[in-house]
């Protein structure tokens, strides 16, 4: 927990009640890309320190990531958070995080699908796909072992009948030409998110970081016009819109940084941190 952040006896981190005339802010922070580089929990001091302050302003953090809830999970207890919520595969799942239970979250919303179709159809076009089921709080049932750092949480090898059998929130499938395959996954009704040029990530129909940042906003009960987004990812570009302020990071594509009201440093420098020092204690943000 960094240096800055004054604890209380039982480890919690005070806040400052959000006054009658300064409302709390909901900020959503991307992790890959903005908070860190990818596949890591290497956030920097000065990005920790950010996000300690505003947090003790008396606002709230959501971290909204395409990673697992297993990848989420250590870059929340490495930025303290013990009493926000998160969002993890793209949307798919909302847990509350509470250090008084055992597993240190509750699971609040858990979007599942039948991937049995899109691995049919995966097998018939791309007959050496590499594809995984996520399973919620433990990793992946896979076809192939994916390389370290690429999935979070453990793998399991299932075959391809077994995997496609198994709802699940979330759908990865790898290899040379996979993108061909976003079109009729969408066609189908699915969320399909081309996030490298041989990875996609199938979810649920109509689902995005901010349609559970959404949910997550009403249940706080924070004034839309309250909301802060920070990304760097083609899955960002719905959660920037969301946002009554939606900030882009300094290093991504030209259409993210289309999509965001404005753009910040990179991850090098901190973007991230800079945009929550930014953020004014007036009522608009």
């Amino acid at each position: 927990m960094d240096a800055m952040r004054t604890e209380l006896r039982d480890g919690s981190v005070p806040r400052l009640p959000a006054t009658a005339f300064v409302a709390p802010i909901l900020a959503a922070l991307d992790i890959d890309g903005t908070l860190a580089p990818s596949g890591t929990v290497q956030i920097a001091h000065p990005v920790k320190a950010a996000i300690a302050r505003f947090l003790t302003a008396g606002n709230h953090v959501v971290l909204a990531s395409g990673r697992s809830l297993t990848g989420v999970l250590p870059v929340a207890r490495e930025l303290g958070l013990d009493d926000e919520w998160v969002i993890a595969s793209n949307g798919a799942i909302t847990a509350r995080l509470d250090r008084r239970v055992p597993r240190g979250y509750e699971l609040e919303d858990v979007q599942n699908f039948d991937p049995g179709p899109v691995v049919q159809l995966a097998r018939a076009v791309f007959p050496g796909v590499r594809m995984g089921a996520e399973r919620v709080g433990w990793g992946y049932d896979v076809t192939h072992l994916f390389p370290a750092g690429q999935l979070n949480g453990a793998q399991q090898i299932v075959s391809a009948d077994f995997l496609g059998k198994r709802s699940t929130t979330r759908l990865v499938l790898r290899g040379p030409g996979i993108d061909r395959l976003v079109g009729p996954v969408r066609a189908a009704g699915l969320t399909a998110l081309l996030t490298e040029p041989d990875w996609v990530d199938v979810t649920a129909p109509g689902l995005s970081k901010a349609t559970a940042l959404e949910k997550v906003r009403a249940n706080l009960g924070i004034d839309p016009a309250r909301t802060l987004a920070i990304g760097d990812g083609e899955n960002d570009l719905e959660m920037l819109r969301w946002a009554a302020r939606g900030v882009a990071m300094g290093h991504a594509s030209a259409a993210v940084r289309a999509a965001a009201d404005e753009v910040t440093g990179t991850l090098d420098e901190h973007g991230a941190a800079l945009a929550l020092d930014a953020i004014p204690a007036a009522e608009d943000i």
